[in-house]
């Protein structure tokens, strides 16, 4: 059996995301011993690509935000499919997370007088997006790091997991390698809490880095847990469209929060041709009322560029195919026009976007101070992941917690741009209060030597195989045949062609051989990631498959409309004998009566 070094603590965090981060804060100030892995080096995690803000409820811009407001726009967002007891508790705890991150230091941009500035986000009915220029997450992860290292939290970093390990039905450790020497942990816990993020690299254009290869979705599958909601997965309807070697690249939502329009090749903002009715008494019906918002009306409508993502993005995908797109298939985001209407505009964008700026100078040598964006959707967001109970964040796996995007519940069939960030904090504390707290009431467990052989043994595998087949081709046609066949927009035989095809695909996965040594082996890290990769996106697209309606980020050609009974039930993946995923469809939980009388209210 190959060597490993083992490492014991009460609570292992995988992850050093917001929701990881702040998980082991909770669980250190509980007095339990901490081990944080992460994927990359500290401060690193894709949180800190995370632009536009942090959605709390705070009502500094508009003191008519509470609460129930972001409570009811996320369950509308969602499209009704949320777990409202974690929308609920989302939308109460969130000011008390933005506030706790000033007090450690966040520097926040600020009001004339002083107070944390909020900016308007898709979705959202009242300005409520807390931000630091356009580098919100970068803000956060700064300040949750400095904390967390201040705690004395143990950090392993450049550390992928490979597996979980159990003890009879509890987790009780993980097995993992580190990527720069190649060799083996092995880490011993009380509980585990999986804040991986999310999926994005499955796809062949993304915003996400490249640890998002769905790591805890598929750790957390094959431990027994359920996976929940995989079939809405976020297309982000701005990232760059060229040049191409940038493609995908997230173009922040603060963009049109702070006044950017969407215009077609005509020149026409063709956002006003299709407002869905659930928006039509909140949305601008003319430019003017639009500007009007823009320029600080509190009372104008706002414009249609902030409606929903999945909306935004299908609009945009309508523009290109019906010919009226930009020179390389995408659309026209301007933010420079509004020097109509603001003096010194062009400070104001700098000030306000500042990573946009240089981005795009950068990047694409354009000034969006004088000239429109191309723009065109993006994979960005999987609502869809681990199923958790909405109070303590623990899996139907004993031992087994899950926080962030790799968590599902909070948003439904669709997020709300900022909701992602206020999610990692909320819902990271919660995970790791109760994490810390399981581990107080429990004692280790056994490690299973035999187990851990045959998890070394399956990962060195590669090396023992003279197998052409190569993991960067087998990764690199997964993730276009996931754009083409279960992307966007979505009809029944592109998606039955694709479950047939990751079938194929993993019969090649596992076959795949790497040669060289075990140090700095990135073949060997793409074929350990396709193991994970080739698992989440059968439950992909199983569950878009079995939803034979159109609902938020899940469109379906043949099935336009939404279907009554499908908006009541969640769609569960879970994996059954012989490794085979099980589809079953659970009824969602029902809104007490007094969230319903909240939802009623604020329509």
């Amino acid at each position: 059996m190959a060597e490993y070094q083992k490492f014991e603590h009460d609570v292992l965090i995988v992850g050093a995301g917001g929701a990881g981060l702040r998980a082991a804060i909770e669980a250190r100030d509980a007095g339990v011993s901490v081990g944080l892995v992460c994927k990359s080096l500290l401060g690193k995690a894709h949180t800190v690509m995370a632009e536009g803000g942090m959605a709390a409820a705070l009502g500094n811009v508009d003191d008519r935000d509470n609460w129930r407001v972001h409570f009811a726009d996320t369950m509308r967002g969602g499209q009704y499919l949320n777990n409202c007891r974690m929308a609920e508790l989302h939308a109460k705890e969130a000011p008390d997370r933005a506030r706790e991150l000033e007090a450690w230091g966040a520097l926040f941009d600020r009001t004339a007088d002083g107070r944390i500035l909020q900016r308007n986000f898709g979705g959202h009915k009242y300005p409520r997006l807390a931000h630091v220029g356009d580098r919100t997450g970068l803000e956060m992860i700064r300040t949750l790091q400095d904390y967390t290292i201040h705690l004395g939290v143990d950090v392993h970093m450049e550390t992928t997991v490979i597996e979980l390990l159990k003890d009879g039905e509890r987790v009780v450790g993980a097995v993992a390698f580190d990527r720069e020497s190649g060799d083996f942990k092995v880490f011993h816990a009380k509980t585990v809490v999986i804040a991986t993020g999310g999926i994005g690299k499955a796809f062949r254009v993304t915003s996400n880095s490249w640890e998002c290869t769905g790591d805890g979705h598929a750790l957390a599958y094959r431990a027994g847990a359920a996976l929940i909601d995989m079939e809405f997965v976020q297309f982000h309807p701005t990232g760059m469209v060229w040049p191409l070697s940038v493609a995908g690249i997230l173009v922040t939502e603060g963009v049109r929060g702070e006044g950017g329009i969407l215009r077609n090749s005509e020149g026409r903002r063709f956002m006003f041709d299709d407002i869905p009715d659930l928006y039509k008494h909140q949305t601008a019906d003319t430019e003017e009322e639009g500007w009007r918002y823009v320029t600080g009306d509190k009372n104008a409508r706002r414009p249609p560029e902030l409606l929903t993502r999945d909306h935004v993005a299908r609009c945009i995908v309508r523009e290109v195919k019906e010919g009226r797109g930009s020179p390389h298939g995408g659309v026209f985001l301007d933010i420079a026009w509004i020097k109509e209407k603001i003096p010194k505009a062009a400070e104001h964008i700098k000030k306000k976007l500042p990573s946009m700026y240089h981005q795009f100078k950068q990047l694409a040598d354009l000034d969006i101070t004088e000239q429109p964006m191309e723009v065109g959707p993006t994979t960005h967001y999987v609502m869809g992941g681990v199923k958790v109970d909405a109070d303590t964040q623990m899996t139907d796996v004993p031992g087994l917690f899950a926080a962030g995007e790799c968590a599902a519940g909070l948003h439904g069939a669709n997020r709300l741009g900022g909701n992602s960030l206020s999610d990692l904090v909320v819902f990271g504390k919660r995970a790791g209060e109760y994490a810390a707290a399981y581990a107080k009431d429990h004692d280790a467990g056994t490690l299973h030597e035999d187990r851990i052989s045959e998890v070394l043994r399956e990962a060195l595998a590669p090396f023992e195989r003279h197998s052409k087949a190569n993991p960067f081709e087998i990764q690199q046609e997964l993730r276009t045949m996931m754009q083409e066949n279960v992307g966007i927009v979505r009809k029944e035989a592109e998606m039955t062609e694709a479950i047939e095809r990751i079938h194929v695909l993993r019969r090649q996965a596992a076959n795949v051989g790497v040669t060289g040594g075990r140090a700095y082996n990135p073949g060997w890290h793409t074929a350990i990631d396709l193991h994970n990769m080739l698992t989440f996106t059968e439950s992909i697209a199983l569950s878009a498959l079995e939803r034979k309606e159109s609902r938020g980020a899940h469109s379906r050609i043949d099935y336009p409309d939404k279907d009554s009974h499908l908006g009541k039930v969640n769609m569960t993946i879970r994996q059954g004998p012989g490794g085979k995923a099980q589809l079953s469809r659970a009824p969602i939980r029902e809104v007490p009566a007094e969230l319903q009388r909240i939802i009623e209210e604020m329509q």
